[in-house]
């Protein structure tokens, strides 16, 4: 394959090298702001050897090349359209012009909660070993495994305070990625997130307890009366809070003197943004919070059925809009209010569902080329990682995407009604049961099986039915 001959038929197909404000690459895709993405001839885009499959999204029309070969595809592509190596933050700040307000606060939520996954789905995938050592009739009928083995309970103890640490100190990390988005010093941010979390407040997780009885403490502020109450588990308070902080601290930044900005610009930005956390910010979002969670659970309590359906439905077309990154902070919100999310479970079947349409289509398919594909991006798929799949060789064809999610819409229709519940989010796809609190593995399996067995059937005999 000649990579540089293929890399000029990428830059005609996207409508020429003038059609190009910016580039850069990631592992497996060349990422481009285009000046009119309706240029790109997609046909001929994705005939070309060297690609593996197109989409856009948050402003970003991305070309699937592949590990590896799309570096070499990078070094040529600047040769040959003329163009400097640009960031990746270049090339988010370039594509940003072409994203109307929605899309701009969707992708303002995904640039702050992307950066803390990492730590997020490490914490996930550490509850999911508690959970396996503590979870009873696992091993053994009716008792846990540290039942059984008593030394192990410590080992279990000491997973379970490493994995909790990101979601007791939630507040932290989103302080740190949220202030640094909206331009101020992340390190504020972290100071930001730990202060709603101080230990001399009242846990947010006794707040509830502590309203009944009677016990909840306030301060005495300016003639009013400010509950004394930590914000764990809370997105909405350190989200707002770290945009006012940001910017007290950027507008003090322009107005105050050099010599003078370390005595007056943190203590400043930090004491009247404190101030309006607990008096204005935290009780307001914090009620905000509490209703959305409210109804969130009422919805699948009480039309469990029709709640699922709808998301397992809408989960995958909202991916394709970039909007799916909204609903992490409803999870986190979920985790940190009612100990559990019942949104993520439908998310990992989602995934399993793209790829088994995915997986299908290497038997339906006759090119060669893309059979290859539809493997490498079902594997993918079931590992949590769609894009591949989805953009690859699902939406590519059409019918297999709209067979995955009338598979994903069914598995979660189960596991909803089953009341199928998550501990915490990690990694989607089939190791999600890892998050799944193991009382519920059973039908969340089951779930599964539906997200695997529908989209294949059905993507396989509409192909068939197609090619004949």
């Amino acid at each position: 394959m000649d990579i540089r001959q293929s890399t000029e038929q990428i830059v005609d197909a996207i409508g020429g090298k003038d059609n190009i404000a910016a580039a850069t690459h990631c592992v497996t895709r060349l990422r481009f702001a285009l000046k009119d993405e309706g240029k790109v001839d997609k046909e001929t885009l994705e005939n070309i050897d060297l690609v593996k499959g197109s989409f856009s999204a948050n402003g970003q029309f991305q070309v699937v090349i592949g590990q590896g070969t799309v570096d070499k595809a990078y070094d040529e592509l600047v040769d040959i359209a003329g163009i400097g190596h640009a960031t990746k933050q270049e090339i988010k700040d370039a594509a940003e012009k072409n994203l109307n307000p929605i899309q701009r606060a969707v992708k303002t939520l995904a640039d702050i909660f992307i950066p803390i996954l990492p730590a997020i789905v490490t914490a996930g995938l550490l509850m999911g070993i508690n959970n396996i050592l503590t979870g009873k009739g696992i091993f053994y009928a009716n008792q846990s495994f540290i039942d059984i083995h008593p030394a192990s309970k410590d080992l279990a103890d000491i997973i379970n305070l490493i994995a909790n640490t990101s979601f007791t100190f939630l507040p932290g990390l989103i302080g740190w990625s949220a202030v640094k988005k909206f331009g101020g010093s992340e390190l504020l941010g972290i100071v930001l997130g730990l202060m709603l979390v101080h230990p001399a407040l009242l846990n947010a997780w006794g707040y509830g307890d502590a309203l009944r009885k009677g016990t909840v403490p306030y301060w005495n502020l300016f003639g009013l009366s400010v509950a004394k109450i930590g914000y764990q588990g809370q997105v909405l308070p350190v989200l707002i809070a770290s945009y006012v902080l940001a910017k007290i601290e950027i507008a003090l930044n322009k107005r105050v003197a050099d010599s003078f900005k370390m005595l007056v610009v943190a203590p400043i930005a930090l004491l009247v943004t404190g101030f309006l956390a607990f008096i204005v910010i935290g009780p307001i979002t914090f009620g905000i919070a509490n209703a959305l969670t409210t109804g969130l659970v009422f919805v699948f309590n009480k039309f469990a059925a029709l709640g699922g359906l709808i998301y397992g439905a809408l989960y995958a077309p909202l991916v394709i809009t970039g909007m799916h990154h909204t609903f992490l902070a409803v999870d986190l919100q979920l985790i940190g209010s009612t100990g559990g999310t019942f949104l993520w479970p439908i998310l990992a079947l989602s995934n399993i569902a793209q790829g088994s349409a995915s997986l299908a289509m290497m038997f339906v398919a006759k090119d060669e080329k893309v059979k290859g594909l539809s493997l490498t991006s079902a594997i993918s798929a079931y590992l949590g990682i769609t894009e591949p799949a989805m953009f690859g060789v699902n939406l590519r064809f059409r019918f297999p995407f709209f067979c995955a999610i009338i598979g994903s819409a069914l598995g979660a229709v189960f596991i909803t009604i089953n009341h199928v519940i998550a501990a915490s989010v990690g990694v989607g796809g089939l190791p999600a049961f890892l998050s799944i609190l193991p009382q519920k593995w059973g039908p969340f399996f089951v779930g599964m099986a539906i997200a695997i067995v529908v989209p294949f059937v059905l993507t396989y005999l509409f192909g068939k039915a197609k090619r004949a």
